[in-house]
């Protein structure tokens, strides 16, 4: 029973992080432009379209196409920053930004199943198929692999947050837009460049989901709701928090899929219910209410 609680801790964390790596993007735009992006979930899966399509008829190792994929996601980001969320202002952009990134998830998800057809795919490559042996536990080397891209990408975007000229525009924009307007930050550019950061993120995201689990057009609709779950327990706008709430969700979920598989999903939606009741804003959310 102890060896048994003890893999399905290390799943649970493993399997955090290549969902914290589809969350971050995600909990990075509301952060800095106050947009829910549930259209976050199809780009998950276009992104690993796009692995599919450098690694079957290219032959591009998945690793290597990130640096392919990952500047196509950056521009596919800004477009849909620039033609459907630009216009959104005032008090109601956060509501408007649902429709108008269904709208997006609708589209994307149209062209995909126009593209591929119905059916389920999965990425391949010798570490999505061989695992490493310690300690009496078989740890997959795409998981490794994932939780490790995971903390860098968290590292990176910290980086860039809190070290960087371009990341001080990006925290001034998210605290007061109007007196970031006021010291000389191009508002339109900042935000053009933060969903496509946002968005580029799901390129690794979308990797390590097309390697770890069979997906088709229709996949960004449970994808979404588990994303949107993880950001908004880890705090809307952490990136630490994000992290955290991924490894906190997947390894409760995998420690009760030990006694009752069918309550192991429901597990995720009742420890997200229960940390809001006793903390509405997230476990590394912030109170205050941002001027616009």
């Amino acid at each position: 029973m102890a060896s048994e609680l003890y893999g399905a801790i290390i799943d649970g964390i493993l399997t955090g992080g290549i969902y914290a790596l589809m969350a971050v993007g995600l909990t990075l735009i509301f952060g800095v432009l106050d947009i829910i992006n549930i259209a976050q979930g199809i780009l998950v899966v276009l992104a690993a379209y796009l692995s599919y399509l450098l690694s079957v008829h290219l032959h591009v190792d998945l690793l290597l196409g990130l640096l392919i994929t990952t500047p196509v996601m950056f521009v596919v980001g800004v477009a849909i920053q620039v033609l459907f969320m630009r216009r959104l202002r005032g008090r109601e952009r956060t509501s408007m930004s649902l429709l108008a990134s269904y709208a997006v998830m609708i589209i994307i998800e149209a062209i995909l199943y126009l593209s591929f057809g119905p059916n389920f795919t999965q990425l391949n490559a010798w570490y999505v198929q061989n695992s490493l042996h310690i300690l009496g536990f078989y740890l997959p080397y795409i998981y490794l692999i994932g939780f490790g891209l995971a903390l860098v990408l968290v590292a990176a975007l910290y980086v860039m947050l809190y070290r960087t000229t371009f990341g001080r525009s990006l925290r001034a924009t998210m605290q007061d837009q109007t007196a970031a307007r006021l010291i000389g930050i191009d508002i339109n550019r900042v935000s053009a460049l933060a969903f496509g950061i946002g968005v580029a993120v799901t390129a690794v995201g979308g990797m390590a989901f097309g390697a770890t689990s069979a997906f088709n057009a229709n996949s960004g609709y449970d994808l979404i709701s588990r994303l949107l779950a993880i950001v908004i327990l880890g705090g809307m706008g952490s990136i630490g928090g994000a992290l955290v709430a991924a490894v906190f969700m997947t390894t409760l979920e995998s420690i009760v899929g030990i006694w009752s598989p069918t309550w192991s999903v429901a597990a995720f939606y009742v420890a997200l219910v229960v940390v809001l009741t006793l903390r509405p804003q997230g476990l590394f959310g912030q109170r205050e209410a941002r001027a616009q």
